[in-house]
């Protein structure tokens, strides 16, 4: 647990708010080779073994996704919540803690799910893509700091002064480059367990359920307002189990 209390915990978003990988999702509109192309690039780049600029615009050429089809990459976020991501989310605010999402992933679909868990839009940071006026792909955003490594790095430290100190919470490679710029980074291998972010994360969680990060982010008095709480302590209950 935490010596002092944090003002705020930043999230990633793919395999750790919800269970997709949503440029993966991307994939259902594509043929089988272009499927198995574009996994092994984000795999790499999740892991490390290739940059993440290279990747996205990789990706992003092959891909060309239309407009209509973020929309069902949101649909896909939010019915693949992560356990008791809702929950975690409500607690931590319960708390007073701000809670954001830093994401390489799309804008649209990233903001959706933030919404549905209510976090503000303006604790949102994604990467937006460029439409013409009739949904066709464009380009992404490329003044976006998240298509590159250590683009959550340039978010983190551009938080507001009230978001610091700060947790940060990932499964990736990206994530854990915050690792230095935060008061604590916590590896999630809920979803997917990376051997690189294990290995490099001081703090890291196995368990399926978002609620396992709870005693890593918080002080002894918050987690037992927590527990005090009937609405939290089941949840709580689980996090420490």
């Amino acid at each position: 647990m935490m010596d002092s209390p944090i003002a705020s915990v930043y999230f990633d978003c793919d395999s750790t708010l919800s269970s997709i990988e949503g440029v993966d999702e991307l994939l259902q509109f594509a043929d089988a080779d272009l499927r198995r192309e574009i996994a092994e690039l984000t795999t790499q780049a999740m892991n490390g073994t290739r940059p993440l600029a290279e990747v996205y615009e990789g990706r992003f050429r092959k891909l060309a996704p239309r407009r209509d089809q973020l929309d069902e990459i949101a649909d896909h976020y939010v019915a693949n919540v992560v356990q008791d991501g809702a929950a975690t989310i409500r607690a931590l605010q319960f708390l007073g803690k701000h809670c954001g999402v830093v994401s390489g992933g799309l804008m649209i679909p990233v903001r959706h799910l933030a919404r549905h868990l209510g976090i503000p839009d303006e604790h949102v940071h994604a990467v937006p893509l460029l439409f013409d006026d009739d949904g066709a792909y464009l380009d992404f955003d490329r003044t976006s700091p998240l298509w590159r490594n250590g683009g959550k790095v340039h978010v983190v430290r551009a938080a507001p002064p009230s978001h610091h100190p700060m947790a940060f919470v990932g499964d990736g490679i990206t994530d854990l480059e915050t690792r230095a710029h935060v008061q604590r980074f916590v590896g999630f291998g809920g979803v997917v367990a990376r051997a690189a972010v294990r290995q490099g994360a001081e703090h890291f969680v196995d368990s399926p359920s978002l609620a396992a990060i709870l005693p890593l982010v918080l002080t002894a008095d918050e987690l037992a307002r927590l527990r005090g709480e009937p609405t939290f302590a089941p949840l709580l209950s689980a996090a420490e189990g």
